[in-house]
């Protein structure tokens, strides 16, 4: 599965991964594949650099990057406290009363939540940058839009390529504006945030839009097959997520959300502000659907909605509460029935991403003759 794209950067398979565990990002690298490591869950640097050191050391010499959440549009002097103070009390008891309907126990004493929106605000973004310059990471994607203009051209210093997530053509073109070198075509089968607009229609939208740069193809794609199309749509590769949750190498600390996901059909998702405010396609759960209800008070804007529902997901993921426990998984999730590790994954790629092309080339053939 080799493109021009994967040539550059000098990996096997055109297929980019990524991933909040370093152990799965390693894994893919050491696959043949490129591992980008998630950083917003990581509000300390030194938690960052601990892990970025792990890979380093487990990655046998393969390139990797980072990815970050970083808004293209600063806005001063906002802190943490400033955000929660604006989330409405008849939101904070809504959350309450859901939780006690489904007997979600409390967090220990002392105990923190876990993911708050910290990671989400710019200062810690940049304080990950600050990190990851210091290691040989080969590429920077942001999944907010383009970067700011002097973080693209720091990475450029450094000779590091930038990439962008975009959900739609109009945003693919201000990616290419932006000086960025890579656009990920987000298509709306896509877990996490995502848009309006499938794979297969989006994919080459954006390929005309923002020619020469490279694409790649992203949302609902976990079989070789589906490589073979989104490269036959003129991607230069392939940006998977959801496939690497359900890895032996990942590590969901849930045993009862695994077996959920590999339960999971491709219908059982869908595209909710619950978790952070934006549409992101998840699990549909309880809680979705209570956000969801039109008789509830309905989200709140990012980012208050994350803020407001932080320590509710800490609990209910610690205690492991089925009705109510989820995750952001795309539409994919209806192929992830098994657990593998991700070198059997990249195996699975690969036979039927041969298949594909030999069934084309078969089809090609019959029709020249024809």
């Amino acid at each position: 599965m080799q493109t021009e794209l994967s040539q550059k950067l000098g990996i096997e398979h055109a297929v980019f991964g990524f991933t909040p565990f370093p152990a799965v990002a390693a894994a893919i690298s050491r696959a043949g594949g490129f591992g980008v490591l998630g950083a917003v869950r990581y509000t300390a640097p030194d938690e960052l650099k601990r892990d970025l050191d792990w890979i380093e050391a487990h990655v046998d010499g393969r390139p990797y990057g980072l990815d970050v959440v970083m808004p293209a549009k600063k806005v001063e002097g906002v802190t943490e406290a400033d955000v929660e103070a604006m989330i409405p009390e008849g939101h904070r008891q809504f959350v309450l009363d859901t939780l006690a309907k489904h007997g979600v126990p409390e967090l220990a004493e002392g105990e923190a939540s876990g993911w708050r929106i910290t990671g989400w605000m710019e200062q810690v973004a940049r304080s990950q940058l600050d990190v990851a310059f210091d290691y040989p990471i080969r590429l920077l994607a942001n999944a907010l839009g383009s970067p700011p203009a002097d973080v693209v051209a720091r990475a450029h210093d450094q000779d590091v390529l930038v990439a962008a997530l975009a959900g739609s053509a109009r945003h693919a073109r201000k990616h290419k504006d932006a000086g960025i070198d890579i656009v990920v075509a987000q298509g709306y089968e896509a877990g996490g945030h995502t848009g309006e607009i499938a794979s297969m229609v989006l994919t080459p939208e954006v390929v005309d839009a923002v020619a020469p740069l490279p694409v790649l193809a992203a949302g609902g794609i976990g079989s070789g097959q589906q490589v073979a199309a989104a490269l036959s749509l003129g991607a230069q590769g392939v940006w998977l997520g959801s496939m690497w949750l359900t890895t032996t190498e990942a590590d969901l600390h849930s045993p009862a959300l695994t077996r959920k996901l590999l339960a999971a059909g491709s219908g059982d998702t869908v595209r909710s502000r619950a978790l952070t405010g934006k549409p992101a396609r998840q699990l549909r759960t309880e809680w979705t659907d209570a956000w969801d209800d039109p008789a509830g008070p309905g989200t709140l804007p990012m980012p208050l909605q994350g803020l407001l529902v932080a320590e509710a997901v800490s609990r209910i993921q610690k205690h492991e509460v089925e009705p109510l426990l989820g995750t952001p998984v795309g539409q994919i999730v209806g192929r992830m029935n098994s657990e593998r590790s991700v070198q059997a994954v990249f195996d699975d790629l690969t036979r039927g991403f041969e298949q594909a092309v030999d069934r084309i080339n078969r089809i090609a053939g019959r029709s020249g003759q024809s």
